[in-house]
């Protein structure tokens, strides 16, 4: 559904993507993970258009996202935080997106159900400049699933959120990946992704270290725990890294 192929990204001197060749498919709950800096942000902006890569393609559904932009409309986008007009009110917001993607006549059913589950009706006229970190999360999530999108790209979903909206959010993810729609991942918070995540893609240093099914990374390591999953690859990688300091 989604490939990348031989994708490569530098700011300056700094390589941030390198030699990047990785295929996604419906039905999957990806979790990018890999430490700060190592290109997580940068592979997700490159697939929404935000970055535009120094060499390699992606293509979704086996179109070439340069020569058509269209393939935007199968995405729904959660950002870690988001950042709207602070006059508008939420109902302007959602019926300024609906007009976007839309139109004004249009006969699309909407998925509604988290507006619903997070109340937000409630607050309609409520200025997006007042509200908390955590009441915006729940409109950047509603925004995402709005549109019955079949790719979900999700940064960092359950930051900001309290214990009860995380639940509900969570639930939601698991879903719609049960309708075998692609969802992608990223968090901090490993706990949720081993919750969410069918597969997981790791990386650092602006390289792949593996892309594998989470149940079968667990086998291989011999861990239970995501987190101690990954605390003991980075530990390795910083191992491997330190040799290689030594012998040069």
């Amino acid at each position: 559904m989604i490939l990348f192929d031989n994708i490569n990204k530098s700011f300056g001197k700094l390589r941030v993507l390198q030699n990047i060749n990785v295929c996604f498919e419906k039905g999957q709950s990806v979790a990018i993970v890999g430490p700060n800096g190592s290109g997580k942000t940068t592979l997700i902006k490159s697939l929404l258009g935000m970055v535009v890569p120094d060499s390699g393609k992606i293509y979704v559904d086996a179109q070439d996202t340069k020569q058509d932009f269209a393939y935007r409309s199968k995405i729904g986008y959660m950002p870690q935080i988001g950042h709207y007009p602070p006059n508008l009110k939420i109902r302007q917001l959602f019926e300024m997106m609906i007009d976007i993607r839309l139109g004004k006549n249009h006969t699309a059913k909407l998925d509604e159900e988290i507006i619903e589950a997070f109340a937000l009706k409630d607050i309609y006229e409520k200025p997006l400049g007042t509200l908390s970190g955590g009441t915006k999360q729940k409109v950047s999530a509603a925004l995402a699933f709005l549109f019955d999108p079949q790719i979900l790209i999700l940064d960092e979903p359950t930051a900001g959120l309290d214990p009860l909206a995380s639940e509900i959010l969570k639930e939601k993810i698991l879903k719609e990946s049960r309708k075998g729609k692609l969802i992608i991942i990223t968090s901090h918070i490993l706990s949720d992704l081993e919750e969410l995540a069918s597969h997981i893609l790791y990386i650092q240093d602006g390289q792949i270290q593996f892309f594998k099914e989470l149940e079968d990374l667990k086998a291989e390591i011999g861990e239970t725990k995501l987190n101690k999953i990954i605390a003991l690859l980075m530990q390795k990688k910083t191992k491997i890294h330190s040799k290689e300091l030594e012998l040069a």
